[in-house]
């Protein structure tokens, strides 16, 4: 079976608050979706950053119990 939709979208005005790493964007229908992932160095860094040191994590002030 083969079909074929045809549509025409108008949008006047579009606030997105935020995207994320993982966040997809659609206006529509698609039959197939990609995959596409950008790096930008928006903030003009020369080199890598340092390695990440793990930290302690703290106890919890107040007890937690299991179910």
């Amino acid at each position: 079976m083969h079909i074929t939709v045809n549509q025409s979208i108008y949008v006047h005005f579009l606030k997105v608050g935020s995207i994320n790493n993982s966040s997809v964007l659609q206006i529509g229908s698609t039959g197939k979706m990609q995959a596409l992932s950008q790096l930008y160095n928006t903030g003009g860094y020369q080199s890598t950053a340092e390695e990440a040191t793990p930290q302690e994590i703290p106890e919890p002030m107040v007890p937690l119990s299991p179910f």
